[in-house]
């Protein structure tokens, strides 16, 4: 069982010292090697997570020993992992969605183009804006950052966000940027159906549609030299 107690009599020159369990309890000794991990030395007065275990002398010692506040960050950390392994496969299956949606013809190929475009401005957004954090420059509006996500963005804002660590641990961004995330999936898969595929199919035989299709295409093609020209380099 984990307890949580407070460490008191710590003798530094020593390595050692006696934990109070919080509430009441048997003090315990404990070790400077019964961490299992620490990055400074224990202080009287810390607060530490700990096990019970009992010694060949009959003594209480503390094992597996964790500072309260490293405790709580390896959580968090832990929940973050989590939910970046989600947001990595979650973002797999959407643009396996679409690459399979446009090559059984269910998509037309400016919807995949069109996320592409979106994604590589909005992951620039970010790192403009990373970039202005970083220097005292003008910042731009978390408002504006979910709109560029919004309207298709949102895959180049979660590459921003794991690649440039950019808005990926604040709470509150993340809960909008979740939502703009499930109306983007929620209009694809309506696209699906077949009041989505008349609308569709509607807007497809206007003029300009194959104009910013083509567009679309002449900008991916000078993408792929101006990356394949900074590899070659």
């Amino acid at each position: 069982m984990r307890l949580q107690g407070k460490i008191n009599n710590w003798d530094d020159d020593k390595g050692f010292g006696f934990v109070e369990q919080n509430g009441g309890g048997e003090r315990a000794f404990v070790h400077i090697k019964a961490w299992k991990a620490r990055f400074r030395r224990p202080t009287n007065g810390d607060v530490i997570i700990y096990e019970l275990a009992r010694e060949n002398n009959n003594r209480l010692k503390a094992v597996n020993v964790q500072f309260s506040k490293d405790s709580r960050h390896s959580s968090k950390r832990g929940v973050s992992k989590q939910n970046s392994r989600f947001g990595h496969y979650f973002f797999i299956a959407f643009i396996g969605l679409l690459i399979t949606s446009t090559a059984l013809s269910k998509l037309p190929l400016i919807v995949p183009l069109y996320f592409l475009l979106m994604s590589v401005i909005t992951f620039c957004v970010y790192a403009f804006d990373k970039s202005a954090a970083r220097d005292g420059r003008w910042r731009t509006p978390e408002s504006t950052l979910h709109i560029w996500s919004l309207i298709g963005g949102w895959p180049g804002a979660l590459l921003a966000q794991n690649i440039l660590r950019h808005k990926s641990s604040k709470a509150s961004f993340k809960r909008v940027y979740k939502v703009t995330v499930l109306l983007n999936v929620g209009i694809i898969f309506w696209l699906h159906t077949a009041q989505g595929e008349t609308v569709l199919h509607h807007a497809m035989a206007l003029p300009y549609i194959a104009i910013v299709e083509n567009t679309m295409l002449e900008f991916i093609h000078y993408l792929k030299q101006e990356i394949s020209t900074l590899f070659v380099i």
